[in-house]
């Protein structure tokens, strides 16, 4: 690869990108519940123009490519809602995913305010798991995905952020 992975702040000319990366990506995490309505892949693109204007969010770039992106807000709880996370399927384990991650966390607990981050993930979904506990989430629950997947919800301290590798 001739060139190198830039992490950065969405913006508003990414948003076609975001939800065209986000539709490639999460076609294997239907696959793995044979659920094709799952609810990144029934995501208007409007619904994500509107989360790149409000939210934290940020993409990976390889040039002008849009190769990742990740999304976060803060909750009124002070928790950081960390959501969306994904790679292209050419480029995945690489760490593009942790310095995603860390850029969301980092940007979430020094601009936002957040007190700890809370992701979920697809209780099938091991890849996705192995990743979150590597950089210090720890499951803390259960939940049901407005699509019906049965979810693990993660969390960590925002103090945490700094070793997130």
């Amino acid at each position: 690869m001739g060139m190198s992975v830039t992490i950065s702040v969405a913006t508003e000319q990414d948003a076609e990108q975001i939800f065209k990366l986000q539709y490639l990506c999460f076609q294997s995490e239907a696959a793995l519940y044979g659920n094709y309505r799952i609810d990144p892949l029934v995501q208007t693109l409007d619904s994500v123009r509107q989360e790149v204007a409000a939210d934290c969010v940020f993409v990976a770039r390889l040039g002008e490519e849009v190769v990742g992106s990740v999304r976060g807000r803060v909750t009124e709880d002070g928790s950081a809602a960390i959501g969306k996370l994904c790679v292209h399927p050419r480029l995945q384990g690489h760490g593009i995913g942790a310095r995603l991650l860390r850029a969301a966390e980092s940007a979430l607990a020094e601009q936002r305010g957040a007190k700890r981050f809370r992701l979920e993930a697809g209780h099938r979904s091991e890849g996705n798991l192995r990743l979150y506990r590597r950089v210090g989430y720890q499951a803390v629950g259960t939940a049901q995905g407005n699509d019906g997947v049965p979810m693990i919800v993660l969390e960590k301290p925002a103090g945490a952020y700094v070793a997130t590798a």
